[in-house]
């Protein structure tokens, strides 16, 4: 349940959606509707799943219990006039406090009355709140059934604007998303993805399925060649949105680890809007989820070397310095992985700005990042051990080592520093090593 954040009531007022001071203001107000609703569609209403299922960040303040700042199930009052949930109070006083919460007065009456009356009233005004959204729920769904119907015999333009509409529709209401999978609506829909799907068409349908429930058999379906390049398609020409979308789609598919076909990514076209989707620093939400997908894929041997091809180690190793943690992180274990193949070993080398990179990223973000970073080094020292631990230890790569020994990290992860330590120790001289290390003391 939210934390309530009540609003102040501008100067037009009227609309009782403001800051709420007790209960004769709300019902003066207007905000707690009519009676009482006990019953829908035969099943009695009960407060606590209500305010469960509703899940409402704005509720009047007489609502709130001042200790939780969640709607009160059970209201008490204290002699002190001031009211709130029962559990917290209770709570409260048995941590040692006799006073009231709220005015900090010493309570002469202990006694806890029941405030049937707000009790009644949040009821009402969660009992409307929760048959509105019931109805909502049953509109949308019978609105994604008659949908359905219609994109059966619709065609042109009037099958892209039932598709807009179911969309939205979906996108809004998990009751409609149900009725969509209940009533075959995954096979109509994915059935519009071919070689000859229109842009319209395509980024629709794409948006229609990120939002449903695919199963194993949808899935299956979707994998055939010709649907994933309509998707590929559609995600080398769309808006961000769309691209997104059709990211997240082709990562659903991949979840079928047990029948997805390498082939179906391994598409020059798809890496290369990847890497286009990375690199738009106009839009930098598209970032994390072509990121992640391209996690996935990496993880695919066959792929590695095509991933090297399209130039993805020296645009990744540009963006890091302007990517956030989390995608760092993602980036990072992308070029871990590359550095797998003698392709973006090699490629890792010639990137100038490759070690000053990693070295930078140790012990900066977290733990893990400095796994990978840390990984990427040694493979990099490992080819070219002269030259590549020079150059390291000139960017520092020897203090920031002793810095990972003397850490809390893992065990696994200082022993791999310290190989790299020793790896360039060898491989350059005492005096050079000694101050670059920053030590005013000879290392024994």
């Amino acid at each position: 349940m939210p934390m309530f954040q009540p609003r102040r009531k501008d100067s037009g007022g009227g609309d009782g959606d403001g800051y709420i001071l007790d209960v004769e203001s709300a019902v003066k107000d207007g905000v707690l509707g009519g009676g009482a609703v006990a019953v829908y569609g035969g099943e009695k209403l009960d407060l606590k799943k209500m305010i469960e299922e509703l899940n409402l960040c704005e509720v009047p303040s007489v609502f709130i219990c001042p200790i939780s700042l969640e709607p009160m199930q059970d209201p008490v009052t204290l002699c002190t006039g001031q009211t709130y949930e029962r559990s917290n109070i209770l709570k409260w006083f048995s941590l040692g406090h006799y006073t009231c919460p709220t005015t900090m007065q010493e309570l002469w009456d202990d006694t806890l009355t029941p405030n049937t009356t707000l009790h009644h009233l949040t009821h009402t005004w969660f009992s409307h709140k929760y048959v509105q959204m019931k109805k909502r729920s049953e509109d949308a769904e019978g609105r994604a059934s008659e949908l359905l119907t219609n994109l059966k015999r619709v065609k042109g333009q009037a099958r892209v604007q039932t598709l807009k509409e179911l969309q939205r529709v979906v996108a809004n209401h998990s009751a409609a998303r149900k009725t969509v999978v209940d009533e075959g609506g995954v096979a109509l829909v994915s059935s519009l993805l071919g070689p000859f799907t229109s842009y319209a068409i395509g980024s629709e349908v794409v948006a229609i399925l990120v939002n449903l429930s695919l199963t194993s058999e949808a899935k299956m379906s979707l994998m055939q060649p010709a649907k994933v390049s309509s998707v590929v398609d559609v995600l080398n020409e769309g808006s961000i949105e769309t691209k997104i979308n059709c990211v997240r789609l082709i990562e659903m598919l991949m979840e079928e680890e047990n029948d997805f076909r390498t082939e179906l990514v391994s598409s020059h076209s798809l890496l290369v809007a990847l890497m286009r989707l990375v690199r738009n620093k106009r839009h930098p939400n598209g970032h994390l989820p072509a990121l992640a997908l391209l996690k996935s894929i990496s993880t695919l041997k066959e792929v590695r070397s095509l991933i090297v091809s399209i130039g993805a180690i020296p645009h990744l190793l540009e963006l890091i310095p302007v990517l956030n943690p989390e995608c760092v992180e993602l980036a990072l274990s992308v070029l871990d992985t590359l550095s797998s193949v003698p392709q973006g070993k090699q490629a890792l080398k010639d990137c100038s700005n490759t070690i000053p990179t990693m070295v930078k990223l140790l012990m900066r973000i977290t733990e893990c990042c400095t796994d990978y970073a840390l990984s990427i080094l040694c493979s990099v020292c490992n080819l070219s051990p002269q030259e590549c631990s020079l150059r390291a230890v000139d960017a520092g790569l020897a203090a920031k080592l002793l810095l990972v020994i003397q850490s809390g990290c893992s065990p696994a992860l200082k022993q791999r520093a310290a190989e790299l330590l020793k790896l360039c120790s060898l491989n350059c001289s005492d005096t050079i090593f000694i101050s670059k290390c920053k030590l005013t003391r000879t290392i024994q």
